[in-house]
């Protein structure tokens, strides 16, 4: 398996954006790197859901390179590829370890999907070498369901977003029209792979699928879709976060409406949806959340 998954760099296919290139020999695709397995941070992480950072924080390991590639993207000094570390399958298999030897409640892969072969390569060896901590598989959710399942076994908990129910919205921001189809059939095969939520003794997810939605300034209807959908297909089989947090960055200077941050009126529209619903498992965030200053620095952090 791991062999066959080693031959799709030379032709990839990984992602719902087909490139087709040859990574093994250089070539870059739309996730914009290589073969090589990039990092730009392994650190603990505080500002994850709070059954996934507890207090001792999530063991995160930021991956440079992204298939999705959205026009707001908070993370653009690494999601385009242009910083970070290469490493091998071996020394990322010691990140692991060296995560959980720092207490980490899990292991946390943040945008990852590009680098499957090799993360997949990186979770057995570290298993083999006493990893026992819960591995979140951290995603835009743009990604192929086949290709999720040769994670099966290894991963406990899926923490996917669902960005888009609108299709002109995917193809405007990510330019993937295609966004919703794919993610809903990559979320559909997370939730089989883990099934119902559990929780160790301390509120700390052992197991189970929490899926975020980033509410976009002037885009509550969207919002709304996608609420409408988790739950009318999950019920409380999934967890579902609402975040309010979007943060303008400089490439949306001149958008109408992604040039602000989201109004509190916007998100009190969508948290009384929420409520109409009947939602009860449900992450929300209060206070002051648009700030540049809850993006990490991607500085080599741990690597």
């Amino acid at each position: 398996m791991q062999e066959e998954l080693q031959t799709m760099l030379k032709d990839c296919h990984l992602c719902p954006r087909n490139c087709g290139v040859d990574r093994l020999a250089g070539q870059k695709g739309f996730c914009g790197v290589d073969a090589g397995i990039m990092v730009a941070r392994a650190a603990l992480h505080m500002w994850e859901e709070p059954c996934i950072s507890g207090k001792e924080g999530s063991g995160a390991v930021f991956f440079s390179g992204c298939s999705l590639g959205c026009a707001f993207c908070q993370n653009r000094t690494i999601s385009k590829g242009q910083s970070g570390k290469v490493i091998t399958v071996e020394y990322l298999a010691e990140l692991f370890l060296d995560l959980q030897a720092q207490k980490a409640n899990n292991i946390n892969l943040v945008t990852a999907g590009h680098f499957l072969p090799q993360v997949r390569e990186a979770l057995i060896l570290a298993k083999e070498q006493g990893l026992t901590i819960p591995v979140v598989y951290n995603s835009s959710g743009y990604e192929k369901a086949e290709m999720l399942r040769y994670l099966e076994g290894l991963v406990d908990i899926y923490l996917p977003d669902l960005k888009y129910l609108e299709a002109d919205l995917a193809g405007k921001y990510s330019h993937a029209k295609d966004y919703p189809e794919v993610a809903m059939k990559a979320l559909e095969e997370m939730v089989r792979q883990v099934g119902t939520p559990e929780f160790d003794e301390r509120g700390m997810m052992k197991k189970g699928v929490i899926v975020r939605h980033l509410l976009l300034p002037g885009h509550v209807r969207n919002s709304k879709k996608v609420l409408e959908y988790l739950y009318g297909t999950y019920g409380d089989q999934i967890y579902i976060s609402l975040m309010s947090q979007y943060t303008p960055m400089p490439a949306m200077k001149d958008d109408p409406q992604l040039s602000r941050k989201v109004t509190d009126r916007e998100y009190d529209r969508l948290l009384d949806h929420a409520i109409s619903l009947g939602v009860t498992n449900c992450f929300i965030q209060e206070g002051e959340t648009a700030k540049e200053s809850f993006i990490p620095e991607f500085n080599g952090e741990g690597v």
